[in-house]
């Protein structure tokens, strides 16, 4: 199929699927834009929301959050998962503050500097928070690239080389026009051309798919999910989860074992690590990670999320 009609097709159903998204209204902010970027790593939009909303309320602009210990961002990221990204975003808002004059900026290489910012998030903040014509490479995009383009059911394990000069290629030469063909790429993966059980027959662009016309072959490997219960990212989870909502520091003893008089002030968090009937030596292994991270830390009185 053409490039301009492709991008014309996908432009034209992104005028009516496109999900109202708070960071893609007008009202928009850089930093609203930035947020977002780190709290959809990895993680659906559903949960992103809620978190994405308080966030914006509790710290409008980079100087908010830069003022805030970096406790408070591990606090109310609350069960997002992959904590780091709260710990680097705040560091990103320093960043921003003492570099920038605490705007986000706009090209990719400053976006780029900045911790925690990879060469996906700065070009995706380039494009859809200043309209910059960047290619932006997600999962999603890749997916629907490989499908539409490629002829298969699924992108290599790996971004490659051939995978980005592909993208570049699709790209249109016009500013706005990439940002929008950016994003409604993105948006058909996440909607339609989905991983596991895509619907074909609502693709705007089924009639030029290289991989429905070689008859939808089947992956030539099978993806690996990551697992949960049981693994030390569970019970990392599940000790922040205490850290988060306790209001004094956690004694370490605490975190092993139930006491017979429980008097502490966050039973439920407690209850669930308790739950998990966890090794003594993993839940060490765990807390050693999360420490090592910088995600808690131990005083005399016990442990807490960062000061």
């Amino acid at each position: 199929m053409d490039a301009a009609v492709l991008h014309a097709r996908l432009s034209g159903w992104f005028d009516d699927a496109a999900r109202d998204l708070p960071w893609r209204l007008p009202s928009r902010t850089p930093w609203g834009v930035l947020v977002s970027e780190f709290m959809l790593q990895q993680t659906p939009v559903s949960r992103v929301l809620p978190v994405w909303e308080d966030w914006m309320a509790r710290w409008p602009a980079p100087a908010d959050l830069a003022a805030a210990p970096a406790g408070d961002a591990l606090r109310h990221w609350g069960r997002l998962g992959y904590p780091r990204r709260a710990l680097r975003l705040h560091a990103a808002a320093n960043a921003v503050v003492e570099r920038h004059g605490g705007r986000v900026p706009g090209s990719y290489q400053d976006l780029l500097a900045l911790p925690g910012v990879g060469t996906y998030t700065a070009a995706a903040v380039a494009a859809f928070a200043f309209g910059r014509r960047e290619t932006v490479v997600d999962t999603n995009i890749r997916r629907v690239h490989a499908r539409l383009v490629g002829g298969s059911a699924l992108p290599a394990p790996t971004l490659t080389a051939a995978e980005m000069k592909r993208a570049a290629n699709l790209l249109p030469d016009d500013d706005a026009a990439s940002v929008r063909w950016n994003a409604a790429v993105m948006e058909l993966g996440a909607l339609v051309c989905t991983a596991r059980t895509p619907s074909c027959e609502r693709c705007p662009v089924m009639n030029g798919c290289a991989w429905v016309a070689a008859g939808k072959p089947a992956p030539t490997y099978v993806p690996k999910g990551q697992s949960w219960a049981g693994t030390d990212r569970q019970v990392r989870g599940a000790i922040m989860h205490v850290l988060r909502h306790a209001t004094a520091p956690v004694p370490r003893p605490l975190i092993h074992e139930r006491p017979v008089d429980l008097t502490y002030g966050t039973p439920a968090a407690l209850e669930e690590l308790y739950g998990l009937n966890v090794p003594s030596e993993q839940l060490e292994r765990a807390l050693g990670g999360l420490l090592a991270d910088g995600l808690a830390e131990e005083t005399p009185l016990g442990l807490r999320l960062p000061a």
